[in-house]
């Protein structure tokens, strides 16, 4: 296993192209764990090697959601225009034990147009995901599934993600027809979205075996929403599925919160999805505007509710927007946003927030809380 493991975080970096194109060439060692068929695993394990050499080469990972479909066909190489990888050749293929491993050589051109350079880390906060049928956890009692998955989903937004700053998680509803609830939610922790989803499906097929134990292949199917913490409406959902072995007696019941779960096959398909999970959210929601708020006002001198998390660097310029709100006709209230004339310089960087300097201090006694900004570029 230890060996495995080893296999798994290996990247041996070859660089054969000029300094002066910034391309570079990376050998790496995809792992899939063979469930369904070698076909799925093979697919699992490419995909797992293109995401080692992107997130080591510092290039886009959101754009992998994009490879996805490509990376089906059965092939020793693949060649891509457009993308930040632009060629992949399959040196080695090879089952050990239960495991897919694929080496490959990928040919990376990192961008410096990526949104994760351009924009500031956006923030999310991680509801508790919710079985749809209880009955269906009754095999090995993971009733706390959802809410174990919810906290392997901040960790990935936390730990490897380019674009995102995870808050945490919360126990409160989220719920998509209470969008005020869901304003509020955001408010108190500080997130621009609030992502929240359910389990449709742990159903379980099981193949009896005379002479074996028998074989227990269980379901896992999950719908995602994402909401934008300052409307409280969904702005993206995406829905998940996969099967994979349920190595664990019927009538045992399983810690889904031990090593021992996740490092099961069923576990490490359920990490593939918290993985493909940020993944997509890097290529939807990455290069969305990130508007960062007047938390306070002294004289010539503005605080914003990012720092140095969210990648806010001294120096940095910030166009500033007055907010609003009215009445319109049919006497419902609607949001107003204006440019004003007025730019900002980063003074000092936080943890959490930030001092801006106003570059036209004439202007500066028409600035409010709630008001935001955007980074000029």
């Amino acid at each position: 296993m230890k060996k495995i493991i080893s296999i798994l975080f290996s990247i041996s970096l070859l660089i054969t192209a000029s300094f002066n194109a910034h391309a570079s060439w990376y050998e790496v060692t995809g792992v899939a764990t063979i469930v369904s068929s070698e076909d799925t695993a093979r697919i699992h394990a490419l995909e797992d090697a293109v995401y080692k050499a992107v997130q080591f080469s510092g290039a886009d990972i959101g754009s992998i959601s994009n490879l996805r479909p490509y990376l089906e066909a059965s092939k020793k190489e693949y060649q891509f225009t457009n993308h930040e990888v632009r060629y992949i050749l399959i040196e080695k293929e090879r089952t050990r034990g239960n495991n897919m491993m694929i080496t490959a050589r990928i040919d990376i051109y990192p961008s410096a147009n990526a949104c994760h350079e351009s924009q500031y880390k956006k923030t999310f906060l991680v509801g508790n995901i919710d079985v749809a049928s209880p009955q269906q956890a009754v095999m090995g009692k993971v009733y706390k599934i959802g809410d174990d998955f919810s906290h392997v989903v901040n960790r990935q937004l936390s730990q490897e993600s380019r674009s995102f700053v995870s808050v945490g998680t919360t126990d409160y509803e989220i719920d998509k027809r209470r969008p005020e609830m869901l304003k509020m939610i955001a408010q108190d922790t500080g997130a621009q979205y609030v992502i929240g989803g359910v389990i449709t499906d742990l159903s379980a097929t099981i193949e009896s075996k005379l002479l074996r134990d028998d074989i227990i292949n269980r379901q896992f199917a999950l719908e995602m929403q994402v909401f934008d913490g300052k409307t409280g409406h969904e702005v993206y959902n995406r829905s998940y599925r996969e099967v994979a072995k349920w190595p664990f007696p019927k009538t045992s019941e399983v810690d889904t919160r031990s090593a021992r779960f996740w490092a099961s096959t069923y576990g490490s398909m359920m990490l593939r999805v918290s993985r493909n999970i940020m993944l997509d959210l890097e290529s939807e929601v990455s290069c969305k505007i990130t508007l960062p708020e007047v938390a306070a006002v002294f004289g010539n001198t503005v605080t914003m509710d990012l720092g140095r998390l969210h990648g806010v660097q001294e120096g940095d310029k910030l166009q500033l927007w007055h907010t609003g709100s009215f009445i319109d006709q049919n006497g419902l209230p609607r949001n107003k946003v204006s440019q004003s004339e007025m730019t900002l310089t980063v003074s000092r960087v936080y943890e959490n927030e930030a001092e801006l300097t106003v570059d036209q201090p004439n202007l500066a006694n028409s600035i409010q809380i709630g008001d935001v900004m955007n980074k000029i570029l």
